[in-house]
């Protein structure tokens, strides 16, 4: 009986974590792989022996390819966690996904230092400005992190927001300097730097090389004696901490949970303080980086739990376990995942809508911070409107449906979503389609706000003057700079602070900063509220008939060149027409711009010969009637392939 249940449960992993060779049936590869398991079945650990005195709980936060990932995997290597491959190389654990993963990993490493064994817990967070929200749910469950700077680069804007954002927390910071292997790395400068901007002592600074391992066992043994422990007491009520979770196909929800006090086991029934439902633990663990199954998971202790939800609504990131009839006070929360961006996503195939919505509804079960709204669109059809994090969320999302689900889509242009002040409500406009026609005619209308941010950009000195121009183009505020550096230092890097609509910023803001900059400016934004500003709704005529899904809205400013710059893509991508097609760019009922697509015209006097030359012009003026006919009862409908055209890009 014992040998049929481990060939079962053997089988249940092989089902979801391995695919037969190509020639190979399933039930023979079963039957040899369950043998190679069950030598060597799945193991368990026992946390009891750690207290809150032996456990470290800390994160890495750094800009987008600092090395953060990389010094991961070297301490999970340095602790024994993983092992490199049968080749001696190093293997990427945490980042295992073609694009930028947008949740963070939880990873449990065991560590010794003079005879005591320690718990590191490291909650690992994404490095894009995007995922900024992730960045602040991990920090929670940490009380240190390591800030990671390339020594060749210096500091970046990321670096600074998730800087000030574990400094808010009340983290301690442990500062790392990475890369120092590299020729044009510049430790004394870059720690002049980190002195200057975030007052840190360059004695405190260390250095290390993620790539070959070098400086590793100092950055373990600074975990051990800087971090603070986490607090917490075994005899108190359960109380965990929910700060992210995932979902299973075959287990439902999976929940990572921090244990603040009390100690929760396999089979207790706990209890939501967010949605008081109940439930029943039928499964713990913790990342090793795997999971692996304990006992039980102690105050301090940082691990997953399967518990039956079926639903990842259920699991509400910050909410507060408590076992049932033990009610606790519930911990503080932080705001929820705020979308920014917003786009139409529409099958190319009017018959795919079912295969999408299912496509759709599977990856938002692992991406919490999607929202979904179902629309349609006259030209498009049946569709779904997307709220993102940002622009590169909106990318990650798009990738994901198109290479795991082989989705063929049509992406409408990104928006934002305005604030539309009524004289009795104010109402959030995150489609083009719902946003008054004519704001400034309408008694009902007081005013319409945009969201801005505060950006910041860190750029080399002879790039800072088109760094300016490229931010009053994009009507930029409170542009003001200083030289990075330390008094008396001669600084090639200046810091340029502004605010900017975040409309101007979703589209191909980044593409145009990296290129003026020939790829050496750092870009980072945070929220800054909302603004009044003159905005318009411009919607684009075929043959007099709007079209819905190319409405757009747009700041007074720019209506002229935005709307010149559609016509004309539009004129080149329509076909043509039996009849003429004027093409127009509307704002209320003005027109801003026009072109007209010239009809096909056939040659109905070839056939004729001979006779008076009025026989001829009269089927030249049976054809013109017929045009004109044509044209008032004429329909143009946008192919497929003019809205992928259209929609590559933008912006002028």
């Amino acid at each position: 009986m014992l040998l049929r249940w481990q060939a079962t449960s053997h089988r249940e992993i092989l089902k979801r974590t391995h695919r037969p060779p190509l020639g190979q049936t399933y039930p023979a590869f079963c039957t040899s792989a369950v043998r190679r398991l069950a030598a060597a079945p799945p193991t368990s650990v026992d946390l009891a022996g750690f207290s809150c005195d032996n456990i470290r709980n800390f994160s890495i936060i750094a800009h987008i390819d600092h090395g953060k990932s990389t010094l991961a995997d070297r301490l999970l290597e340095a602790t024994g966690t993983i092992k490199m491959d049968s080749k001696g190389l190093n293997r990427q654990v945490l980042d295992k996904l073609k694009v930028e993963r947008e949740r963070g990993i939880t990873g449990n490493m065991f560590y010794q230092q003079n005879n005591l064994r320690y718990l590191l817990n490291l909650i690992d967070t994404p490095g894009h400005v995007d995922f900024s929200w992730e960045v602040s749910r991990s920090m929670v469950a940490c009380q240190g992190a390591l800030l990671l700077v390339d020594a060749s680069q210096g500091v970046q804007a990321q670096s600074l927001s998730v800087f000030h954002a574990a400094r808010e927390r009340g983290l301690k910071i442990i500062p790392v300097l990475n890369k120092i292997d590299l020729p044009t790395a510049q430790p004394d400068r870059v720690k002049a730097q980190m002195h200057s901007i975030f007052g840190i002592e360059p004695a405190d600074v260390l250095h290390i090389s993620a790539k070959t391992g070098e400086g590793i066992s100092d950055v373990l043994r600074a975990i051990v004696e800087r971090i603070p422990p986490p607090s917490g007491e075994t005899t108190g009520k359960l109380k965990a901490f929910l700060f992210d979770s995932l979902y299973d196909r075959y287990r439902g929800v999976i929940s990572l949970v921090s244990i603040q006090d009390g100690v929760l086991c396999k089979g207790d029934r706990i209890v939501s303080c967010h949605t008081r439902k109940k439930y029943e633990i039928t499964e713990l663990g913790i990342m090793h980086p795997e999971e692996v199954p304990t006992a039980q998971l102690l105050p301090g202790q940082v691990g997953y739990i399967a518990c039956n939800m079926k639903q990842s609504s259920e699991a509400h990131i910050g909410d507060t376990l408590h076992r049932v009839g033990y009610a606790v006070e519930p911990m503080p929360g932080f705001q929820p995942a705020k979308a920014m961006v917003f786009a139409g996503i529409y099958p190319v195939e009017s018959n795919d809508f079912p295969k999408l919505e299912e496509s759709i509804k599977r990856l938002t079960l692992t991406d919490r911070s999607v929202t979904i709204q179902r629309e349609s669109s006259s030209a498009l059809g049946q569709g779904y409107r997307l709220g993102f994090l940002g622009s590169l969320h909106m990318d990650v999302f798009r990738q994901r449906l198109e290479d795991e689900y082989e989705a063929n889509i049509i992406v409408t242009a990104p928006t934002v979503p305005y604030k539309v002040v009524y004289r009795d409500r104010t109402a959030v406009v995150s489609n083009p389609t719902d946003f008054p026609d004519i704001v400034e005619t309408s008694s009902q209308v007081r005013e319409v706000q945009e969201p801005i941010v505060k950006a910041t950009i860190i750029v080399p000195e002879e790039y800072l003057g088109e760094m300016m121009d490229l931010c009053f183009e994009h009507r930029a505020e409170d542009v003001d700079h200083r030289y990075l550096g330390t008094s008396g230092e001669a600084s090639n890097r200046a810091m340029l602070t502004c605010t900017l609509p975040l409309s101007e910023i979703v589209a191909d803001f980044f593409d145009k900063l990296k290129s003026r900059s020939s790829g050496f400016a750092s870009f980072d934004y945070e929220d800054a509220g909302y603004k009044k500003s003159n905005l318009v709704k411009m919607i684009f005529l075929l043959n007099t008939k709007p079209v819905d899904a190319l409405a757009l809205i747009v700041h007074r400013s720019a209506e002229q060149s935005i709307g010149r710059m559609w016509v004309k893509k539009l004129h080149k991508v329509i076909p043509r027409q039996l009849f003429e097609v004027p093409i127009q760019a509307a704002v209320g009922k003005r027109i801003i711009a026009r072109e007209t697509l010239s009809a096909l015209r056939a040659d109905v006097t070839a056939g004729l010969y001979g006779g008076h030359y009025e026989r001829k012009m009269k089927h030249l003026e049976n054809q013109k009637e017929s045009k004109r006919k044509m044209k008032r009862v004429g329909r143009v409908d946008l192919p497929q392939e003019a809205f992928f055209d259209i929609l590559s890009t933008r912006r002028p």
